[in-house]
């Protein structure tokens, strides 16, 4: 895994949100996948039967739109292929509200479920779906469950080949789903040509602590994640990642029968309490889409790396 400073990279920067105050700007980011196709649910709910299964997603992201509209916040989704397949007006709605449109494969596989040629193939069809429904290009590309790690490196050149820009798929803790430990905490450069933007973490005791939202965030007391990410912006000096699903703010979706506790615990824990929490993090902090926030602190970083590098060589 190269760590080589790349070119800077060119952004659509009249799409991105202008700051009006010195306030830093972290990147907010959505999963969107429907309630019965999460990882954790998936030894209870066969792929064959997704399609008869009532679908709410469509409805979570919509007020997610609208909640992020009352908090002048932009944002990158990150659909599935086979959702934006059922729900192409929902993906038009994005684009149109000025978000980010990226691709979170077509069939919420993990990388390591599946082969290197399996793998190409699940993204390029998912990419090729979002940029056929919506008209944009999508430059960004997040495994399900981030499931990137040392175990399968190659899995970055298959997603600079199928056309990504950025990959933020890597999550540098431990875990028992997943994890990276010893990956870099802030964007790199995973191979020529591709940006790894990782998951956000704090630094403390000599380990990396989760904080960027998802189980965690639902689980924790809202001060937790507040602390962890204004000492990123602080600390570290540099934007922070947020990441939910649209069915974290639906404490009133279907319950699937015979799920395991660990399994059904970290599902449905503090549902009820996700949306007042979403929407103080929404007010506490300023929040853009990747490509305008990290996308762009990168090309920035390494525009002024370069000069400096020239200048030891001579």
């Amino acid at each position: 895994m190269g760590h080589a400073v790349g070119a800077s990279l060119p952004l659509p920067w009249g799409t991105c949100m202008k700051p009006s105050e010195p306030a830093v700007q972290n990147a907010l980011t959505v999963d969107v996948e429907d309630y019965y196709q999460v990882s954790a649910l998936a030894p209870y709910v066969p792929r064959s039967a997704w399609g008869g299964m009532p679908s709410r997603v469509e409805a979570n992201v919509d007020r997610l739109l609208q909640m992020f509209e009352e908090h002048a916040a932009k944002a990158t989704f990150f659909t599935l292929g086979c959702v934006a397949e059922r729900h192409p007006e929902m993906v038009r709605r994005i684009v149109a509200q000025g978000h980010e449109l990226a691709s979170h494969g077509f069939a919420h596989l993990r990388a390591t479920e599946q082969s290197p040629a399996e793998f190409a193939a699940d993204i390029g069809r998912a990419r090729k779906l979002l940029e056929d429904v919506s008209g944009v290009t999508v430059k960004g590309y997040r495994a399900p469950s981030f499931s990137i790690g040392a175990s399968n490196l190659w899995a970055f050149d298959a997603i600079r080949e199928q056309g990504y820009t950025y990959s933020s798929s890597v999550y540098p803790v431990r875990h028992d789903h997943y994890g990276m430990p010893d990956a870099p905490r802030f964007p790199y450069e995973a191979v020529p040509g591709l940006t790894e933007i990782p998951m956000s973490t704090v630094r403390l005791g000599g380990r990396n602590l989760p904080a960027g939202g998802g189980g965690f965030f639902r689980l924790l007391p809202y001060a937790v994640s507040r602390a962890a990410m204004r000492r990123i912006n602080r600390h570290d000096a540099r934007p922070a990642m947020f990441y939910m699903h649209p069915w974290e703010i639906d404490p009133g979706q279907p319950r699937i029968a015979g799920v395991d506790p660990k399994s059904r615990f970290r599902h449905y824990v503090n549902l009820r309490h996700t949306e007042r929490k979403l929407r103080q993090l929404l007010r506490d902090f300023r929040w853009n889409r990747i490509d305008c926030v990290l996308l762009q602190r990168w090309a920035a970083d390494a525009g002024a790396m370069i000069p400096a590098q020239l200048a030891q060589e001579r």
